[in-house]
């Protein structure tokens, strides 16, 4: 591997390095499309902590926006399917 490929793997493994994200894309794949308020009432956390872990998801690659009028749905992308089918494997 290249040093730029160690910095991507480095970005996904920051991505999921929190339970609250792994319950997140956990709850994402079970519920797509679910806005930030929704995850949060979901969750039972505040609604600025669920919108941050959102943020590293998405910068990870893991969650991707999708803009529906004045919300924002969230769903899981390819890569955070395969990052939650990787997860179970270790339980």
């Amino acid at each position: 591997m290249d040093k730029k490929r160690h910095r991507e793997l480095e970005k996904i493994l920051k991505g999921v390095a929190s339970h609250r994200r792994v319950q997140i894309i956990d709850l994402l794949e079970k519920e797509p499309e679910l806005s930030v308020l929704d995850i949060a009432e979901h969750l039972a956390i505040d609604f600025r902590t669920a919108s941050e872990h959102l943020r590293k998801l998405v910068i990870a690659g893991i969650v991707m926006k999708r803009s529906d009028g004045a919300a924002v749905r969230h769903a899981l992308t390819v890569r955070g399917k395969n990052i939650l089918k990787f997860c179970r494997t270790l339980e």
